[in-house]
């Protein structure tokens, strides 16, 4: 390849916004960890840096029920990545080793315990969370362990977004917003048609707690950002967790609400995260006014890559979708990953409305050569325009 195919011509900002758009870029955008669905196992990220000659010495756990590391600096420029989290991080941590080599900081106030069959307990109130012995994250409750009110959190969040924006070019989105459906919830689902009416008067309560956050999101650091997320998984492996007739009935009004007050009132995009078999809501979520699909999992029923770029790929932007992390990122050798990532990238990247990621966040065991396969053959495959 001619170093002059490797030229940068455009900020990282600019790459990201112009692929969301659907406009030419000079390469194709690559994220890792701009999101918490779009991140890294902390083990796999020690690992990572020991392999690439890295110091592990102060790696940050923002998210510690996926228990996922923040993604520094160094490793952003080393793979070419565009975008970064916007988190300035907890306000008191403490250090925590789990096993072996592995010591990561954590909030203050999350005091793992070690139970006698290996595992971790963290209790808080009447909610619990642990981790098997040898494992590699927290299951149970998805506890919160922020320390400061709301207005504190909003701050810290709007100061570290101004600091990215002036200090980096980064794209970066503000997280935290429900999609109006509860992935789960099964008795929430049953009432869907046993009780809809219940459904859209809680959806009318989460939605007034949703317009007023969001507007003070946007005052506060709507220049600084590029992007809200909203998450709710709306399929499993198999299809959809609900009908999409009822779902267009009874939540797709309130994401459409959403999606016009953020684009009324800002040049924000709107990127919603959801697992699974979605195939048949894209088309709403679409006239509903989502700009960018996180993870796009291409190994859920009727997902086929290629129909899903034919079908949608002029009207949203796929974020993810870039390698499968089911059975090939995880279990394949080096060679398996750059073809796997080679053969999406030639089918999401015509176009633009494509940002490379690999389906929803690399898990802790996968081998760090995997992972420095997958993102080096991105950047060579993001040049072949």
């Amino acid at each position: 390849m001619s170093d002059h195919r490797k030229t940068e011509t455009m900020t990282s900002r600019e790459r990201v916004l112009r692929s969301i758009n659907h406009l030419p870029v000079d390469r194709m955008p690559i994220d890792l960890g701009c999101h918490y669905s779009t991140g890294i196992s902390a083990f796999a990220y020690h690992n990572l840096r020991k392999y690439l000659g890295l110091s592990t010495d102060n790696i940050q756990i923002p998210d510690m029920v996926q228990f996922l590391a923040r993604v520094d600096e160094d490793i952003l420029k080393r793979f070419h990545c565009d975008c970064i989290l916007l988190n300035p991080g907890w306000k008191k941590t403490s250090r925590w080793n789990p096993r072996g080599e592995y010591t990561f900081s954590i909030p203050f106030n999350a005091n793992p315990s070690l139970r006698d069959d290996g595992s971790w307990l963290i209790q808080k109130d009447d909610a619990v969370m642990r981790m098997p012995n040898n494992g590699f994250f927290f299951d149970g409750g998805w506890l919160s362990f922020s320390d400061e009110t709301a207005e504190e959190s909003l701050a810290r969040y709007a100061k570290e977004a101004e600091r990215i924006y002036k200090d980096t070019d980064y794209f970066t989105m503000y997280i935290g917003y429900h999609a109006y459906f509860c992935c789960d919830d099964i008795d929430w689902q049953c009432r869907m048609l046993t009780d809809p009416d219940e459904i859209i008067a809680g959806n009318e309560r989460i939605h007034d707690r949703q317009m007023n956050a969001v507007g003070k999101v946007i005052d506060t650091m709507g220049n600084h950002i590029q992007a809200i997320a909203i998450n709710s998984d709306l399929g499993s492996q198999a299809g959809p967790l609900c009908r999409p007739a009822v779902w267009e009935k009874l939540c797709a009004p309130y994401v459409k609400k959403f999606c016009d007050f953020v684009h009324s009132n800002s040049d924000l995009k709107i990127f919603l995260h959801s697992c699974g078999a979605i195939h048949d809501f894209i088309p709403l979520l679409i006239e509903c006014g989502v700009d960018i699909l996180n993870p796009v999992q291409i190994t859920a029923d009727n997902m086929n890559p290629t129909e899903l770029k034919n079908k949608f790929g002029d009207k949203i932007t796929f974020w993810g979708g870039g390698c499968n992390t089911q059975s090939i990122l995880g279990v394949g050798t080096p060679d398996d990953v750059s073809a796997n990532v080679r053969e999406l990238v030639s089918i999401f990247k015509p176009g633009g409305g494509f940002v490379f990621n690999p389906v929803h966040n690399i898990m802790g065991d996968v081998k760090p050569e995997n992972i420095v396969a997958m993102f080096d053959t991105a950047y060579e495959e993001s040049w072949s325009l």
